[in-house]
């Protein structure tokens, strides 16, 4: 079973990634100088690999969430719910600010992209406290 938990919650977070990307793309294109085609879409939105790319990421981080998970005893909603939020926000969120910071990005796409390490780990961290 933890195996499917762990492919369970990277498929959630993924799918949350997807609604928020789609809702934010005007501002994430604008924020992340991203190169746009005539059609004002990413030029690599037809490529598959930054999907692929992203989605076996989704499954490493919940795979590590699982062990830490495991480890710490978590194994309910609200802790889970605690945990991934604790873990996007304290630990993902700041090495994206971090480095868009050293890189000059807008405060925007840290928003953003931080945004959604955080919401994604609160959903991943949920799924796995219940299975």
């Amino acid at each position: 079973m933890e195996f499917l938990s762990v492919i369970f919650a990277a498929v959630a977070s993924y799918a949350f990634g997807a609604i928020w990307y789609m809702v934010l793309a005007p501002k994430w294109v604008a924020a992340s100088g991203v190169e746009v085609g005539e059609d004002g879409q990413p030029a690599n939105r037809k490529d598959p690999k930054p999907y692929i790319i992203s989605f076996v990421a989704s499954v490493v981080v919940a795979g590590m969430m699982r062990h830490i998970f495991s480890l710490s005893g978590i194994d309910t909603f609200g802790v889970g719910l605690i945990g991934g939020l604790g873990l996007g926000l304290f630990i993902a969120t700041p090495w994206i600010a971090t480095n868009y910071g050293f890189a000059g990005r807008p405060k925007e796409l840290t928003l953003i992209d931080g945004g959604y390490a955080t919401i994604g780990c609160t959903i991943m961290g949920i799924v796995l406290g219940v299975l």
